[in-house]
């Protein structure tokens, strides 16, 4: 008996241990168990106490009055699958007629406190059919990344979201977005992750850094282009605005609208195009955009207005040209100047981290989604990197970039910097930069010429 009593309590002090040291570890040894248990023995109540039961069908209680049973309880909806993940549960239901998947995110808040979980999400699978995404402990406070990296083609993974997936930016289903976010909010930090996901695709990044590139110049092994200051952010953004049109004059000639052309042959951007003639897809990261909208003389406010011009160019047509925008700041509205609200009008990712007052989180999410705005002034300052993301559909979520120093995300560009393609129109705002060490592998990508 004393040694059952022993190592029970030496069980117990390890699973302590690990809920406090490492809580991942802890839900994949106990928490599951424990959380299912849980949940199978209190479901009928807690349905119940969240009013998400239905009353007894009416020929059930005429067959209780016939046969003179006691009349029947409320029926709580039927679990069809319960499925343990890494960071927690996914409960899926099927509805009682009269329910409704707005009642499950409504109870979410209460679902959470009743079966003892970390957080919970509802979402509408198909018709009838609610999933309960539940996490097991804080994802956000601690952010660890799947190993198995299940991105594709212009799809990476930036950060984990609150339900325990992972968030992607995928270009081209979002091809434009906004950043904004306070000093220290982890912008930035969103920004090297983003970058560092990149460097393994075959991709150009273009950047520009008005704060003299002290943020992107430590990356620019792996950029095609880069420009430090307002005066070479003008001249880059015309020679993009060229190398647009050249591509639409390629995806012109390869259209072969002809009669006998069957419709799967017939493209209207780059990703229909062959191989060996598709132009290599390009992401401009700018940081700081305030930089290029504010001016103090005559002279830089035309060159103000010609930048912001040829940004909204960019976001309206530069998606079939494989040209996807990335635009960070703290700040994102009116009061940079004309065509800055038809600008952000384009950017359909919107991405909010900690901001100062409710006027900046309104400047990303007031126009697409007003409830995302109350989450996004409640993003704590000792959980930097922490976010709200979402997109105009009025969906959002919260998540978190992991922690990539700044040598780590170096190391990672400079050993990817043999992907780096040289685009001819872009060759005069190439870094010029120290050669590499022996070990690394020289620059031979190019981009398709475009003739």
């Amino acid at each position: 008996m004393t040694a059952l009593t022993v190592t029970l309590a030496l069980v117990a002090t390890f699973a302590l241990l690990l809920r406090w040291q490492r809580p991942a570890w802890y839900w994949m040894s106990f928490g599951i168990i424990f959380a299912v248990v849980r949940i199978l023995a209190r479901y009928t109540s807690v349905m119940d106490a969240c009013g998400l039961t239905v009353p007894p069908s009416r020929w059930r209680l005429a067959l209780a009055r016939i046969t003179g049973r006691p009349i029947p309880d409320s029926r709580a909806p039927r679990i069809l699958r319960l499925r343990p993940t890494r960071t927690g549960l996914v409960l899926r239901v099927k509805l009682r007629p009269g329910q409704d998947a707005f009642d499950f995110s409504a109870a979410s808040d209460r679902l959470r406190h009743s079966f003892v979980m970390q957080n919970v999400t509802a979402r509408e699978v198909r018709s009838g059919v609610v999933e309960l995404r539940m996490t097991g402990y804080d994802v956000l406070k601690r952010v660890q990344m799947p190993a198995a990296d299940r991105g594709g083609v212009m799809r990476v993974p930036v950060a984990m979201r609150e339900d325990g997936e992972v968030y992607y930016r995928d270009y081209r289903q979002t091809p434009h977005a906004l950043n904004v976010g306070a000093t220290q909010s982890g912008k930035s930090v969103y920004q090297r992750n983003l970058v560092a996901a990149l460097a393994a695709q075959d991709v150009a990044v273009v950047g520009i850094d008005c704060k003299q590139g002290v943020e992107l110049a430590p990356l620019a092994r792996r950029f095609t282009a880069l420009a430090d200051n307002p005066d070479a952010a003008a001249d880059l953004l015309d020679a993009l605005v060229e190398h647009m049109e050249d591509v639409y004059q390629l995806i012109r000639r390869e259209q072969r609208l002809s009669a006998d052309t069957p419709d799967a042959e017939i493209t209207a951007d780059i990703w229909d195009l062959p191989d060996h003639l598709r132009p290599t897809p390009i992401v401009l990261l700018v940081d700081e955009v305030a930089e290029l909208a504010l001016y103090a003389t005559k002279e830089e406010e035309k060159r103000r207005d010609w930048i912001i011009t040829s940004l909204v160019r960019l976001a309206q047509l530069g998606r079939a040209a494989g040209i996807y925008l990335e635009i960070c700041g703290q700040r994102f509205g009116s009061e940079l100047g004309k065509g800055i609200t038809m600008l952000r009008a384009q950017l359909t990712g919107r991405t909010a981290h900690r901001v100062n007052d409710e006027t900046s989180a309104n400047m990303a999410f007031g126009d697409v989604a007003p409830d995302a705005v109350l989450a996004t002034i409640q993003i704590r300052t000792d959980r930097p990197g922490t976010a709200v993301a979402g997109d105009s559909s009025g969906g959002w979520v919260r998540i978190r970039t992991p922690h990539l120093t700044l040598r780590r995300a170096v190391n990672i560009a400079n050993s990817h910097a043999h992907r780096t393609p040289e685009i001819p129109v872009l060759d005069a705002f190439r870094p010029v930069l120290s050669p590499l060490g022996k070990t690394a592998a020289p620059s031979t990508a190019k981009a398709p010429a475009i003739a």
